[in-house]
This record gives C-alpha cells, structure tokens and sequence, in this order.
C-alpha cells in the first residue's frame, strides 16, 4: 500500500484491498473514497468489500466512481463526503490520480 499525502487532510493511494483498512484506521484515517468503478479490473475487490471491512474499523467509505472527465456531481458528492468525515481523508483508485483528482478540483 503506496499512500500518498497531500496535505493534513487527504492523501491518495492505489487500489486498497481488505486488508489494508486496519492500518489505513491505525494510521488515524477517518474516511476513505474509493474513485474507481466497480468491476474495472477482474480481481478487484468491489467497494461494498472495502466499504464493509471500513465500518467495522470506524471509517467512513464513499463510492464516487470516476471514468473519464470529472462531473459537477462527483464534486458534490466529494464535498459531502468530506463535511461527513471529521480528520483525515484516504481516496484511491487504480493508481492514486483520480482520487487525487477529486481533491485538487474541489479546492
């Protein structure tokens, strides 16, 4: 697991596996959004996955799928999102760019 901080709130990282939550949360994550579609890569664990292991850690998990340019929608929701999450956010895809993506058109 390759993360990459941003800044104190947001840092971005490629596809996290099940796995990888315990540390994202002892790592004092308090949210994670996941910017890739379902089922764009075989092998992939679906967000569902992600987003059930996350809430028995205590974060947050938002799907806001990103293929192709980034929406007025997707932003919205990255925006709430983030007023929904007191501390730091985690976003990933496949490679980190999308999730970073949302981030950087939300300032």
């Amino acid at each position: 697991m390759a993360i990459h901080k941003i800044d104190d709130q947001f840092a971005q990282s490629p596809q996290l596996q099940p796995d990888d939550i315990r540390l994202i949360a002892e790592a004092g994550y308090k949210g994670i959004i996941c910017a890739r579609p379902d089922g764009e890569d075989a092998g992939q664990p679906a967000f569902a996955e992600i987003a059930a292991v996350a809430e028995r850690f205590g974060l947050k998990a938002f799907h806001i799928p990103v293929s192709g340019q980034l929406t007025q929608g997707q932003l919205i929701r990255f925006e709430q999102a983030r007023a929904q999450t007191k501390g730091p956010i985690l976003g990933y895809c496949r490679s980190g760019g999308r999730a970073g993506s949302l981030y950087a058109a939300s300032l």
